[in-house]
């Protein structure tokens, strides 16, 4: 079944068809690679990307995910050249995923503005359930 299945019909206030919403809950998890789910790899060292190892914790939540019908999108620095060695790694070590985007803007400091809820969660070395926190965010002025 295509996760696209999962998707419902939404509707503006004109009652105009706007952008499917998957259902509240099931996420839409977008997982960097290098340094979040296996050692952090520059795109100047592409000999490296297809011999470092997962973070084993990383594996086991990512592909929990996954079983519970989470969508588990790869979303990465890595260029389209690297995209062969990348979906081998990602064979080699057994990560479930629904898709592999590569290309994500270098440098870190990202701020993603869009029109859908987005929740971010920093990697700080080790992948577990996610809990709930209150914090501080920055968010369009009225």
């Amino acid at each position: 079944m295509s996760h696209d299945d999962n998707l419902k019909k939404t509707f503006n206030e004109k009652g105009e068809s706007i952008s499917p919403q998957l259902p509240d809950e099931i996420k839409n998890y977008l997982i960097d690679i290098d340094g979040t789910v296996t050692e952090d790899v520059p795109n100047e060292e592409p000999e490296r990307m297809g011999t470092v190892l997962p973070f084993p914790d990383a594996l086991k939540i990512l592909n929990k995910w996954y079983d519970e019908g989470h969508i588990i999108t790869f979303f990465t620095s890595r260029t389209e050249e690297h995209r062969e060695v990348t979906e081998f790694w990602l064979k080699k070590h057994d990560f479930k995923y629904h898709g592999l985007l590569m290309g994500k803007p270098r440098g870190g400091n990202y701020h993603w503005i869009d029109n859908h809820i987005v929740r971010a969660t920093r990697f700080k070395g080790k992948f577990t359930d996610l809990i709930v926190k209150n914090k501080d965010i920055e968010v369009f002025k009225s």
